[in-house]
C-alpha cells in the first residue's frame, strides 16, 4: 500500500482540535479528521453522512485514543471515482488507511453502510481489527436472510431497490433542496438530536459535485454483487470481539435483526437503547460514548 499525506489543523465546534488530513490510498485521495493520542479508533460513517456523524464520539474519546473518522470513498472531500464501490474495494480502503496511519490494527466502529464495511473488514482481515463496534447494522448474512424471509424488513428496505436504479434516485433526493435527505436524517430521532445547522451541514456535504451519485453507487454495486456484495468475500463468520449497539426505534432495520446476528459472531455483547433510532450515535451520544469507551478499555 502506498500513500502521501497533507495536513491542516483546524478548530471545530464539537471537538477541541481536529486535524483535517488527506492520504493517497488505494487509488483515491481520502479526507479524514483525527485527534488525540493512543490506540487507533477508526470510525466509518453511513449514508447520507460523512465524518461529521461521529463528532460527539471524536470529542469524547480523543483524550484516550487516536480517533480517526474518514469521509469514505465518494463522500464529501474524498475522491469520487466512477469505480470501486464494491464492498471488497471499500474494505481495501479501510485496510490501506490503517496501514497508512502507521498502525497494524484498529478498534473499528461502523454505522449503517460503514457498519457493513466494518463487518466485512473484521471477517476478512481479523488481524487488522482488535475489537469491533457496530451501530444499528446487522451482520450481512443475517440481513440477507431477513430480506428473503421477513416481509416487514422487505418493506423497510424498499428504498434500497430504489437507490440502485440509474438517474431516478438522484432526481428524487435533490428535489426540494434535498428534502428527502433531511426527512431521512430526522426520522425517528430524538427531538434535539439534529439541529437545523446539522441538517444544513449534511445537505452541503451530499451536494458536493459528484457526491450524491457516488453515495448511491454503493447501493448499485451491492445490488450487482449479491451475497458477496454484502460480505466482501467468502468468510461468513466474525471471530473478532464485537459490541453491537442498537437504537430500538430504527425505522429502517427491525430490532429482530439483533437476534438474527448472534449466530454469526463468536464473541458478541449487545446493548439495546430504547428511545433511540437509526442515527443512534447522534441520538444517544452520551450512552454510545460510554459503551464504546467501556468496550475499548
Amino acid at each position: 500500500m502506498w500513500y502521501t499525506c497533507d495536513q491542516q489543523v483546524t478548530k471545530g465546534s464539537n471537538v477541541n482540535k481536529l486535524q483535517h488530513n488527506h492520504l493517497e490510498i488505494n487509488g483515491i485521495k481520502m479526507h479524514y479528521v483525527t485527534a488525540g493520542q493512543g490506540p487507533l479508533v477508526l470510525f466509518l460513517h453511513g449514508f447520507p453522512e460523512f465524518w461529521y456523524s461521529w463528532r460527539h464520539q471524536l470529542a469524547d474519546l480523543a483524550d484516550r485514543f487516536t480517533v480517526v473518522a474518514p469521509d469514505q470513498r465518494g463522500y464529501h472531500q474524498t475522491d469520487k471515482p466512477s469505480w470501486g464501490y464494491e464492498i471488497d474495494v471499500l474494505v481495501a480502503d479501510v485496510v490501506a488507511l490503517i496501514e497508512a496511519l502507521g498502525h497494524q490494527q484498529a478498534l473499528l466502529v461502523g454505522h449503517d453502510w460503514g457498519g457493513a464495511v466494518a463487518w466485512a473488514t473484521a471477517m476478512n482481515y481479523p488481524h487488522r481489527v482488535s475489537r469491533l463496534a457496530i451501530l444499528n447494522t446487522p451482520h450481512p448474512v443475517a440481513f440477507a436472510k431477513e430480506l428473503r424471509t421477513n416481509r416487514q424488513q422487505q418493506q423497510r428496505s424498499l428504498y434500497m431497490g430504489l437507490f440502485s436504479l440509474p438517474f431516478l434516485p438522484e432526481l428524487l433526493l435533490k428535489a426540494g433542496d434535498y428534502a428527502m435527505i433531511g426527512l431521512a436524517l430526522t426520522s425517528a430521532t430524538r427531538p434535539d438530536a439534529l439541529t437545523e445547522d446539522d441538517l444544513d451541514t449534511y445537505k452541503d456535504a451530499i451536494s458536493v459535485p459528484g457526491a450524491l451519485t457516488a453515495a448511491l453507487n454503493w447501493y448499485r454495486a451491492a445490488a450487482r454483487g449479491g451475497m458477496q456484495g454484502l460480505t466482501g468475500g467468502k468468510v461468513r463468520h466474525c471471530e473478532v470481539p464485537t459490541c453491537l449497539i442498537w437504537g430500538e426505534d430504527d425505522p429502517y432495520l427491525g430490532v429482530e435483526l439483533v437476534e438474527a446476528t448472534r449466530p454469526y459472531v463468536t464473541d458478541l455483547v449487545v446493548h439495546r437503547l430504547p428511545g433511540a433510532g437509526h442515527w443512534v450515535q447522534q441520538e444517544a451520544p452520551e450512552e454510545v460514548n460510554r459503551l464504546l469507551g467501556q468496550f475499548f478499555t
